[in-house]
């Protein structure tokens, strides 16, 4: 059964606008996720069970729900947006799991609210679909992100650069609120912000009031957290495409898959957003992206300088020093996760000189655009003559490719020799290398069977992924197929 801890629908009504959401016509079941529904309580509830594409498809909202939009602003491409908000979302619910942590429920496609502005308030079908299974695929990798109790696609006609059909998605995360809440605070009801503070330390980082300074120790904890999750985009090759301070999680955990893509052939300047006609947001800058995105929210702060949280704190010293020398902890919260976690996926011991190994070879995966996962995956059998066949295939693949580059094959061999004299070790090597990562190709595979009502591809892609790091039976050839070296990349477009 659901556990019910609707506190944000407590707060100022400023922040949000109840409503129910429009309901799809003809709903039709799309996938449903059986292990999320059993960590949530969902899979217990009978009533639940027996009507979830009417709950998806917004048709019904059960008991216990309080659907509501929320009020928010934003920096988008690095210009102030202002007003922004759920323009086709709605927060239907928060509740506890099984282990007590508070989960949002967020209806996604669930029709026009007060924030729409120019939209439709609809999802259509393709978008759904990746961003179902991208949440699914970066939870199994173990990064943090927002997942997804299932989707329904309907008869509804959406028009995007064509005429779709409408969908709508049951996403979760541990919390909706972004940089931009804080942003909208700011700007348009600033009296609200320690009090807003307040309720985020102690919903999301309760140890904090433990600390004389909670405010302080909550601000360093969102640039540790967000240092973080970039360093694991970083490292697994996750292009998020449109990281507007109104699509980053004030946890840090990932939100609002748009124009995502994960790396195939490794180029740091892939523009993976059709949008982003200055590269604002490819692989390379990314942690760049989040430490501006952190330095727009933190600098709202100045204004609880002087302050305590409340009568038990002291009054905490929020001055522009204090909050610069948090952000400037930025760089090095996430180079340390970086480079640990590069020494991992290389199977060494974490130091300086291994990552300066590690990232020789991501040199050459650069300069000669191999496949990033593929590459990686490859380095099993580099470090030992028990890999398994899938990597010794995928690493005779990457010698002939080197082969056909001047000096490639030897550079590389050169490197390999290296490589196995640190003895790497193969048990880490294959634990911190997926296999499959979600390829646009996948993607979209399972994206145009489901627009003709077939939602087996969208089921096989589902269990293949819940298991990255062994080859699965279930899997095809195709699921680690990179992009041919000559093809053009691939730019996928916001519109959803």
């Amino acid at each position: 059964m659901l556990r019910f801890h609707n506190t944000y629908a407590t707060l100022d009504a400023r922040l949000y606008h109840k409503q129910p959401p429009t309901a799809l016509a003809n709903p039709q079941a799309g996938h449903f996720n059986r292990k999320l529904a059993a960590r949530l309580g969902w899979l217990d509830d009978d009533f639940l069970m027996t009507n979830w594409v009417a709950i998806i498809g917004g048709a019904l909202v059960p008991k216990g729900f309080e659907p509501l939009a929320m009020a928010y602003a934003g920096h988008q491409f690095g210009q102030w947006a202002g007003q922004l908000g759920d323009g086709r979302g709605l927060l239907m619910a928060q509740v506890l799991d099984t282990d007590g942590r508070l989960t949002d429920l967020h209806l996604k496609g669930a029709g026009l609210t007060p924030y729409s502005r120019m939209g439709d308030g609809r999802a259509v079908i393709r978008s759904v679909v990746r961003e179902y299974l991208a949440g699914h695929a970066l939870n199994a990798l173990g990064i943090r992100a927002s997942n997804a109790l299932g989707f329904v696609i309907s008869d509804t006609p959406v028009r995007r650069e064509r005429l779709e059909r409408g969908a709508a998605l049951l996403r979760t995360a541990d919390s909706h609120i972004r940089f931009g809440h804080v942003e909208w605070i700011a700007a348009f009801a600033p009296n609200l912000l320690l009090p807003f503070t307040r309720y985020v330390i102690a919903t999301y980082f309760d140890e904090c009031l433990a600390m004389n300074t909670p405010i302080t120790a909550f601000l360093q904890a969102v640039v540790d957290a967000t240092a973080q999750t970039l360093a694991a985009w970083q490292l697994v090759g996750f292009a998020h495409g449109v990281m507007n301070t109104d699509n980053l999680s004030i946890t840090g955990a990932t939100l609002d898959f748009g124009p995502f893509g994960m790396m195939e052939r490794f180029n740091p300047m892939w523009i993976n957003n059709h949008s982003d006609y200055n590269a604002r947001y490819v692989y390379q800058n990314q942690p760049s992206i989040a430490l501006w995105n952190l330095s727009r929210l933190i600098t709202h702060f100045l204004r609880l300088d002087g302050l305590a949280l409340s009568e038990q704190h002291a009054r905490e010293d929020l001055s522009r020093e204090v909050l610069t020398d948090i952000l400037d902890s930025f760089g090095e919260r996430f180079y340390a996760a970086y480079e640990r976690g590069l020494c991992q996926k290389f199977g060494l011991p974490v130091s300086a000189a291994n990552a300066a190994v590690a990232l020789r070879y991501l040199d050459i995966m650069q300069q000669h655009r191999l496949d990033y996962t593929n590459s990686l995956r490859a380095l099993l059998a580099i470090a030992s003559d028990e890999a398994g066949l899938h990597e010794q295939a995928l690493l005779a693949t990457l010698n002939n490719e080197l082969a056909a580059t001047p000096d490639g094959l030897a550079t590389c061999k050169a490197w390999q020799a290296d490589y196995r004299a640190l003895s790497p070790d193969a048990a880490q090597i294959a634990q911190y290398n997926p296999v499959y990562v979600l390829r646009n190709s996948m993607a979209q595979a399972a994206i145009e069977r489901a627009e003709q009502g077939d939602m087996d591809e969208v089921a096989r892609l589902f269990d293949v992924l819940a298991t990255p790091y062994t080859v699965s039976p279930l899997a095809r050839p195709e699921d680690t197929q990179p992009p041919a070296p000559d093809a053009a990349e691939i730019c996928v477009s916001c519109s959803s």
